[in-house]
């Protein structure tokens, strides 16, 4: 009943059963654990990203999450230069904002996004992100993006704060 009450998951890891069976396991109430997974880059689109958060709920075994964040800004299998990247993800996002209305996640955001991915979706976006979550740490100590998503209100929450292997 003690340790991690933050599960941060993703469709991409493949670890979403994992986590509900060690949910269902644990004995600590649902609503004392905050879950966090993402839409992956392969399920980008607005009717492909509705089916795989329904696919995640299934698999975590719950009803909602708490966040639900856009794993990457970009969309798998397509050409770097592709401009399909930002038409699949503000459907995406519109997607996401759906299942906020919903009530099936408490909140929604980004993960990767840099200040030209947050500029180019926050006008067309009902619901600005909560969160963008990034890797930021001494060594990618991201300022500009820090300032911009604090002016914007949007949380900054960092992955891997302590580094990756030798950076």
């Amino acid at each position: 009943k003690s340790g991690y009450r933050h599960i941060d998951t993703a469709a991409i890891y493949r670890n979403e059963e994992d986590v509900a069976a060690a949910l269902s396991s644990c004995g600590v109430p649902r609503q004392e654990i905050f879950i966090t997974t993402k839409l992956s880059p392969y399920d980008q689109g607005y009717d492909s990203a509705i089916t795989a958060f329904n696919r995640s709920l299934a698999a975590l075994g719950v009803s909602s999450v708490d966040l639900y964040l856009m794993h990457w800004p970009g969309a798998s299998r397509l050409p770097l230069n592709s401009e399909q990247h930002g038409v699949l993800r503000k459907e995406s996002w519109r997607a996401m904002e759906d299942l906020y209305f919903q009530g099936k996640c408490r909140a929604i955001g980004v993960s990767n996004f840099t200040i030209a991915h947050l500029d180019s979706l926050l006008p067309s976006a009902r619901v600005k992100p909560a969160v963008n979550q990034v890797e930021f740490h001494p060594a990618l100590f991201q300022v500009a993006l820090l300032h911009y998503c604090r002016s914007h209100d949007i949380q900054l929450e960092a992955y891997s704060p302590l580094a990756i292997g030798n950076s």
